[in-house]
């Protein structure tokens, strides 16, 4: 009997439930708020740092919320100090907020509801800004032999500029400091200098730049000289000075039989030269600097930039041969080293090379003459390989096997061959039979089939930070041919501004963060 009336009891509960649901609308949403008073906090929060100085902030957006407020407290976990606030709606997440550098965030971001709930709880974050860089890029003569313009975001909060070496110090006025422009007096020519823009001890920006030439002793040449006999008739070791302008009085081989130095007289103005160099024996040393050179006093077959000589060096001994600050063109091959010799080093830096056709050829070609560094730094290359290969350096004649060993270093570059079109064309054509190489931070685009090595003696090389976009060879794992296996690189897009004009400014900005390839192109 009681259990009867249980159930009958259950019955009467379970209908009088269902009476009153069934007066309920149903579009309205059941348990929307479980009866909280306050706004859900936001959930998901991130934060990235780009731009050195930049923090990107997202979280997944809340219901019902009219706005979140997000707080900045600068070196201080518990905000007692708020550095800066802002109002986020959801239509602008994610978002970016410039901050200044090296700086640790503490970040937090709360809810505001639409519907009249108390404000939500606090979801925190922290971000480690960079060093900040609020220095300009600089004009055309603003860098000279003994002075510097330095600019910067004008209106900043900035006291003084300091540089090294030298510790140079210069007070910012008002009137610079309004301007962000300031000029800096007392440097020595051909100098590298590295410039930080300081707001009393905190650091704002920096950068580094080398002065001009100061001619000093050397040799002023004009654009009307006749460039072969100024280069045969100066003294071993000379300096010479060329002026802007373009040199056509001249054009051919230059034969060199002493150590050389030629310049640019202004980096922003480069002198436009028609020259092709031949290292005979003497010349030990050749310096280009700032110079605009274009390989077309010879047939282009035979239009290599340098080249040691046939007969004359043979078993000779060579120091430095140092191209920086060139855009060198429409030539053939770069250096023809195909004759028993020594050469220390050939190295290229902030250069720019163009439209080489390497015909039956290699760019970099080092047959029988033996080297002991090469070295590619902060440097593009474009189109510079249809042929072969973009650095050969063979089994030399009586110097492989004899425990020398050639050392090769490609680091900050931007290499762009769309001539490399057959799996032959390698990067790393390396038979000396003692070789190290190493490939970092260098951006790799267009490349299509080249490999980096299918040769036995190419020692692995070290690969540190390398993107690669339609270079599928160079990464792609291959058990006979020496690939980048790193955990570092990449495969992205740069989304160049404009490569096929020789634009190869960069716009993704995982790349500009990681800082990959020739530096003149990255913001």
């Amino acid at each position: 009997m009681k259990k009867t009336n249980i159930i009958k009891g259950l019955l009467a509960i379970l209908l009088m439930a269902l009476a009153f649901t069934s007066c309920e609308d149903y579009n309205v949403p059941l348990l929307e708020d479980i009866g909280a008073s306050r706004v859900f906090s936001p959930i998901g929060l991130t934060a990235k740092v780009t731009n050195q100085t930049t923090v990107t902030l997202s979280w997944t957006p809340v219901a019902n919320t009219d706005h979140y407020v997000v707080d900045f407290s600068a070196d201080d976990p518990n905000f007692t100090t708020i550095y800066k606030t802002i109002n986020v709606t959801d239509k602008e997440l994610p978002v970016s907020v410039a901050l200044e550098g090296l700086t640790n965030y503490s970040i937090r971001v709360k809810a505001v509801s639409s519907t009249g709930l108390d404000d939500s709880k606090y979801s925190t974050i922290t971000a480690q800004t960079l060093s900040e860089q609020l220095f300009l890029a600089t004009v055309d003569g603003d860098i000279q032999a003994t002075k510097a313009v330095l600019r910067w975001v004008p209106n900043s909060n900035v006291t003084n500029i300091t540089l090294t070496p030298g510790n140079i110090n210069h007070v910012i006025t008002a009137a610079e400091k309004t301007s962000g422009i300031a000029t800096v007096t007392g440097l020595t020519g051909e100098t590298t200098y590295n410039a930080s823009l300081m707001n009393g001890t905190k650091l704002r920006g920096t950068k580094t730049f080398k002065t001009a030439v100061d001619i000093g002793d050397g040799i002023l040449i004009h654009p009307t000289d006749d460039l072969n006999d100024k280069i045969t008739n100066a003294a071993s070791g000379a300096k010479l000075y060329l002026e802007p302008g373009d040199y056509t009085v001249y054009k051919g081989v230059v034969t060199l039989t002493k150590p050389i130095s030629i310049y640019g007289l202004r980096s922003y103005d480069k002198p436009k030269v028609h020259l092709n160099f031949n290292l005979a024996a003497g010349a030990t040393d050749l310096k280009l600097q700032d110079l605009d050179i274009k390989g077309d006093g010879v047939a282009l077959a035979s239009s290599d930039v340098i080249k040691i000589d046939a007969t004359a060096s043979s078993g000779g001994n060579y120091g430095d041969i140092l191209i920086t600050g060139c855009n060198i063109h429409d030539c053939n091959r770069l250096i023809y080293g195909n004759f028993a010799s020594k050469v220390n080093s050939f190295k290229i830096d902030n250069s720019i090379l163009t439209n080489f056709s390497t015909s039956s050829a290699d760019f970099i070609d080092f047959r029988l003459a033996y080297v002991a560094t090469i070295s590619l730094t902060n440097s593009t290359f474009n189109n510079c390989v249809t042929a072969r290969d973009f650095i050969r350096v063979d089994a030399a004649a009586g110097y492989s096997g004899t425990g020398l060993t050639t050392n090769v270093l490609v680091d900050k570059c931007t290499i762009s061959n769309k001539g490399m079109t057959v799996a032959t064309n390698r990067m790393l054509y390396l038979r000396f039979l003692n070789n190290v190489s190493i490939v970092r931070n260098t951006l790799f685009a267009d490349n299509s089939l080249a490999i980096y090595s299918n040769q036995t003696n190419t020692a692995a090389p070290t690969f540190l930070n390398n993107n690669y976009f339609n270079s599928a060879n160079l990464w792609t794992v291959n058990g006979t041919i020496k690939v980048d296996g790193s955990t570092t690189l990449t495969k992205l897009d740069p989304q160049f501004v404009d490569a096929v004009n020789g634009n190869f400014k960069v716009q993704n900005q995982t790349l500009i963060d990681n800082k990959v390839g020739d530096p003149r192109w990255l913001p």
